[in-house]
């Protein structure tokens, strides 16, 4: 009995550590918000690396679950290059396997990276860990479903081929959406342009509207009580209740050449943003017996000051946090900005169209330099707590956090950092 109580004693703080630790199983985490639940103890001396290799092309982020870490990259194969979904062992980085998804060729290509503008081309969406599967949306809007641990495929779910999919200039850039045990996506043909998929199988479980997709992905949330997924397409916002597809309410948006940043919410306000003179804009959701109604709250036309180019702001107590800028590579700002009314509270140059994540009170921010940079969620000033470069190559990814290291990557290489 004395050596069980020993056992026990001993195993008990092991045991609350994993406790606090969390998977981040797909884009923005595990609710699609940016918003890390784990309780992370910075270390004053700054990120440690766990591992660095290779990865080449693309800004598709990493998902994170059961010790492996997924993402798209390209590789050459067979005299080609490929888009590929790569799986890593989350603890060393070693690749432990490879599928090819499709041959890597993207119009209004030629991002070279040699300038700063240039980020290189190739896959830009990010996987989602489903149970025991990985689930991934190509470039040519293909989703396909794979064993996580041995890369087995189990089954393809083609748009194009199958609901008349229309992909969009620069191929497709938005995640598949894990909400409520399914898959949601956009890109289909008339009729079924949004659809939502079983994981188990690929069934589609419904399919519904006449849309034209963008690069946003769709998020999740629950306003006035009503769950809802909502999509950011060429028409504006649609917000649709999630097991059946039943429209909940719109709001009319402009579109110009690439909408990419998903909307961002707050209790019954919605944000999005689009760069290209697009601009930004807001609306307060209100209910009457049973109906949404939503009303334009603000509008901030043009490049600045609200514009996300593709970097999605994260919330915190009514102030989003982000990169609010257009083209501003390489030293365009971070913003303070309030969810109600728009109000920039501060700027800060220096950082490029990364993104952002919050972790507890900090925003956690990957610039396109390759720096990640930690600073305060808090409207008064800017208050800066860490900065360390960490990767070469451009990075307009978004962080991943999972068992207290920090998954990162750019068109060069991948890393954990603790």
């Amino acid at each position: 009995m004395k050596n069980t109580l020993l056992k026990l004693l001993l195993c008990t703080p092991l045991v609350t550590n994993v406790a606090h630790a969390a998977d981040w199983p797909q884009y923005r985490g595990p609710a699609g918000d940016g918003v890390c639940a784990e309780q992370i103890q910075w270390k004053p001396a700054g990120l440690n690396s766990v591992w660095k290799v290779p990865s080449d092309g693309g800004f598709s982020s990493f998902a994170v679950a059961d010790g492996r870490a997924f993402t798209l990259s390209l590789k050459e194969i067979d005299g080609a290059s490929q888009e590929v979904l790569v799986a890593h062992n989350a603890g060393s980085g070693a690749e432990l396997w490879s599928v090819a998804l499709q041959v890597a060729k993207y119009d209004k290509g030629g991002n070279d990276g040699t300038a700063d503008n240039k980020g290189g081309d190739g896959p830009r969406s990010t996987p989602a860990i489903v149970g025991k599967t990985v689930v991934v949306l190509s470039s040519e809007l293909a989703l396909r479903c794979f064993d996580a641990a041995t890369g087995k495929e189990v089954w393809t779910l083609d748009l194009k081929a199958q609901h008349g999919g229309r992909n969009i200039q620069w191929q497709n850039a938005a995640s598949p959406l894990l909400e409520g045990g399914l898959i949601y996506l956009a890109g289909g043909g008339a009729g079924e342009s949004l659809l939502a998929v079983n994981p188990a199988d690929g069934k589609v479980v419904w399919k519904a509207f006449d849309e034209k997709m963008t690069h946003a992905t769709p998020v999740a949330a629950t306003i006035l009580g009503q769950r809802q997924v909502i999509f950011f397409l060429q028409s504006g916002l649609l917000a649709v209740e999630p097991k059946t597809g039943k429209e909940l309410w719109r709001y009319a948006f402009p579109y110009k050449v690439s909408t990419a940043a998903s909307p961002v919410v707050g209790g019954d306000i919605v944000y999005c943003s689009a760069g290209y003179g697009v601009g930004a804009g807001a609306v307060k959701l209100t209910k009457e017996g049973g109906e949404f109604k939503a009303t334009e709250i603000f509008r901030a036309p043009g490049n600045t000051p609200l514009a996300n180019h593709w970097s999605t702001p994260v919330l915190k107590d009514g102030f989003m946090y982000g990169m609010f800028q257009f083209k501003e590579y390489g030293k365009g700002p971070v913003k303070c900005v309030e969810l109600a009314t728009g109000d920039v509270k501060w700027t800060k140059e220096g950082f490029g169209p990364g993104h952002v994540i919050l972790i507890g009170n900090d925003v956690v921010a990957l610039s396109d330099a390759g720096e990640i940079v930690r600073f305060a969620a808090s409207p008064g000033e800017y208050k800066e707590l860490g900065r360390q470069k960490v990767l070469d190559g451009k990075c307009w990814t978004t962080p991943s956090v999972s068992g207290g290291r920090l998954f990162v990557r750019s068109t060069k290489e991948a890393s954990c950092l603790e």
